[in-house]
C-alpha cells in the first residue's frame, strides 16, 4: 500500500541542569533524542561526587543525524552522545572530535549499548512477534526517518541483518526491507517522536531501541515489548569534542563507572561493563540481556562492513533507501 509519510519536525529539547558554584564549569551535552531520563539522574549523581562538585550542564536531545549537524554548524558541545559511530565520525571529520574516537576512549568510545525492538499494544492484538509479521497485510508500522534518526538507521540495518541471518540473498533481503517499509505508516524525524506517535495510537507496532520502550513502560505508558529472534546491537558512543573540558572529559568516565553502568541497566541499556549485571539487584536485567537469548548481529558484521560502507550502500543519495522511500511514497533526505 502507497503512502506519503507523514512528517513531524522535532524541535531539539534543551534543559539546564544544577547550579555551578562561583568559578565552576558548565559542560554541554547535545545528545540524541531517547537517553533524556536517564542523562538526568547520571548528571544528578555526578555533581554530587567530588569530580562533579561546581559543574553544571546544558542538555540538548534531539535526532542524532540533526544534532551531528548542528555541532558542526556551531551549537556550543563539550560531549556528544549520539545514537551511532557514523556520526561521531562526521564530527571527526569536521575537525571537532579525534579521528581516533574508537580506540582512544574506554569501552572503543561506547557507553551504553541497546537492541532494535518492536513496541505492540497491549495484549498483543496483531501477534507480532517475528520480523515476518511485520510485512503481513493490515499490519501497521512506525519506524523514524532513517535520514535525520540514527535509531531509524539501525531498524534498517536490523530489518536487512536478520534477513540475511535467516537465509536470504542480498537481493531478498533488501526487498524485504522494502516489503516492511510498505507497511510503514508514518516517519517522523527522531526514535522519540516516533514514540510518541505511537503512544497517541498510531501503528501496531513501532521500531525502536529496546532501551526507550524499558524507558516508556517504567513511566507507566502502556505497551508490550518483543524482542525478535535476531536483532541488532546498537552501539551508543559518547565522546568529548577536543575543546571540552577537563570536567566533561571526567564525566564520560563517570559514565562508564559501575555505579554509573548499574543506571544505565536500570533504565533499559545493556551495559558496556558487563559486572555490573552480577549485582544481585539486577537479576531481572541479567536475565532480559542474557547472552544467547537471541541471535545479535553488530555493524562490524561482513554483511555490513562497518558504518562507511553501511552508509554508502544504505542512506547516501544514492542509497538504497532513497530508492525504497520513492517506491513508498516516503522522505528521501
Amino acid at each position: 500500500m502507497r503512502r506519503f509519510a507523514l512528517l513531524t519536525l522535532l524541535i531539539p529539547v534543551f534543559a539546564f541542569t544544577g547550579v555551578a558554584a562561583a568559578g565552576g564549569t558548565t559542560v554541554n551535552l547535545v545528545a540524541f533524542s531517547t537517553p533524556q531520563t536517564v542523562m538526568g539522574t547520571l548528571i544528578t549523581n555526578f555533581t554530587k561526587t567530588s569530580a562533579g562538585k561546581g559543574v553544571s550542564f546544558t542538555q540538548s536531545y534531539g535526532a542524532s543525524g540533526a544534532q551531528t549537524k548542528a555541532i558542526i554548524a556551531g551549537q556550543p558541545a563539550d560531549i556528544a552522545f549520539l545514537s551511532n559511530g557514523l556520526d561521531v565520525d562526521s564530527l571527526a571529520s569536521a575537525g571537532l572530535v579525534t579521528k581516533k574516537w574508537d580506540t582512544k576512549y574506554p569501552a572503543g568510545g561506547i557507553v551504553a549499548n541497546s537492541v532494535v525492538a518492536f513496541v505492540v499494544r497491549p495484549g498483543n492484538p496483531k501477534h507480532i512477534r517475528s520480523w515476518a509479521d511485520l510485512t503481513k497485510p493490515g499490519v501497521q508500522v512506525v519506524t523514524p526517518d532513517p535520514f535525520p534518526s540514527g535509531g531509524a538507521k539501525w531498524n534498517v540495518l536490523a530489518a536487512y541483518g536478520q534477513a540475511r541471518k535467516t537465509g536470504m540473498s542480498d537481493k531478498k533481503a533488501t526487498a524485504y526491507v522494502q516489503k516492511l517499509f510498505h507497511n510503514v505508516v508514518q516517519q517522523d524525524t527522531s526514535a522519540s517522536q516516533a514514540m510518541a506517535t505511537f503512544l497517541a495510537g498510531k501503528g501496531d507496532v513501532l521500531l525502536t531501541y529496546e532501551s526507550e520502550a524499558y524507558t516508556a513502560l517504567a513511566a507507566g505508558k502502556s505497551l508490550q515489548i518483543v524482542i525478535p529472534k535476531q536483532t541488532m546491537l546498537i552501539q551508543l558512543p559518547m565522546v568529548p569534542l577536543k575543546t571540552a573540558s577537563a570536567k566533561a572529559v571526567a564525566f564520560i568516565s563517570y559514565c562508564h563507572s559501575y555505579g554509573a553502568q548499574r543506571a544505565f541497566t536500570r533504565a533499559g541499556y545493556r551495559p558496556v561493563v558487563r559486572s555490573v549485571l552480577k549485582n544481585k539487584a539486577l537479576k531481572v536485567w541479567r536475565e532480559r540481556f542474557r547472552p544467547g537469548a537471541h541471535l545479535i548481529f553488530n555493524i562490524n558484521d561482513p554483511m555490513f562492513g562497518g558504518w562507511t560502507k553501511a552508509n554508502a550502500v544504505w542512506f547516501s543519495p544514492k542509497g538504497r533507501m532513497v530508492k525504497i522511500e520513492q517506491a513508498v511514497g516516503g522522505p528521501t533526505s
